[in-house]
C-alpha cells in the first residue's frame, strides 16, 4: 500500500462511530495500535506475552490492560504502552478509539489508536513482554482465517502474521484497524469469536 499520512488516518478514524459495550461484572480495558514508522516502513507493535503471566500467558496481544481506578481509557493505554514498551506518547497522538470489544475472560477492550510523530525504539518489559514484532502495513494486507468451533455458533478468526496464527481478541482488534485506517471500511468484528484457550 501507499504511505499513510496522519491527516488521512485521522479522517478515517473520526468518521467511524465506534460502538460502546457495557458488561455487567467486566473490567474495562485499553490496548494501543500505534502507527510508527521503522525504515521507512509503516506499522504497529504487537507483543507476545511471557509464559509466566497469571493471565493470557504466552497469548499474543496488543499493549494494554485494565484502566486503574480513576483513569479513563486513554490515560490508561498510554500509560501501558510506556509501562509495557518504554514508548511515550502525549494526548495529542490519539487520533480516536475503534469498537469496543468483550472478551471471554471477563474484560471489555477499548481500542486506541494513536501515531507516532516520531520513530521510539522500544525498550520492552520482559515481565510483560516475551517478543514483540513489528508488524507493517504490507503484512496486515493478509485475508483472515476463520474457524468454527463446537463450544460457540461464532466463528473464531485468525490473522496468519508474524509466522504464526494471532487470535481474538486481538486478531479481531488488529482485523478491524486494517479495514477502518487501512483500507476505509467500516467494518464490524464482533461476531468473531475467541479460541477456547483465550476464554480464561
Amino acid at each position: 500500500m501507499t504511505h499513510l499520512e496522519r491527516a488521512v488516518a485521522a479522517e478515517r478514524v473520526e468518521r467511524f462511530a465506534p460502538r460502546r459495550v457495557d458488561v455487567p461484572g467486566a473490567w474495562p480495558a485499553s490496548v494501543v495500535l500505534t502507527v510508527a514508522e521503522k525504515d521507512g516502513r509503516q506499522g504497529i507493535w504487537l507483543c507476545k506475552r511471557p509464559p509466566t503471566m497469571r493471565r493470557h500467558a504466552a497469548q499474543f496481544a496488543l499493549p494494554g490492560g485494565r484502566l486503574d481506578p480513576g483513569e479513563d481509557h486513554i490515560t490508561a493505554g498510554l500509560r501501558e504502552l510506556d509501562e509495557e514498551l518504554g514508548v511515550q506518547l502525549p494526548p495529542s497522538s490519539v487520533l480516536g478509539t475503534l469498537d469496543d470489544y468483550p472478551t471471554r475472560s471477563g474484560f471489555v477492550i477499548t481500542p486506541i489508536v494513536c501515531w507516532a510523530e516520531d520513530y521510539q525504539e522500544p525498550t520492552p518489559n520482559p515481565a510483560e513482554v516475551a517478543q514483540l514484532f513489528f508488524v507493517t502495513f504490507a503484512e496486515l494486507a493478509v485475508q483472515p482465517r476463520f474457524l468454527t468451533i463446537p463450544q460457540s455458533e461464532r466463528p473464531v478468526i485468525q490473522l496468519p502474521i508474524v509466522e504464526a496464527l494471532v487470535h481474538a481478541p486481538t486478531a479481531a482488534v488488529i482485523y478491524q484497524f486494517a479495514e477502518v485506517v487501512l483500507r476505509d471500511r467500516h467494518t464490524r468484528v464482533d461476531e468473531f469469536e475467541q479460541p477456547v484457550f483465550a476464554w480464561k
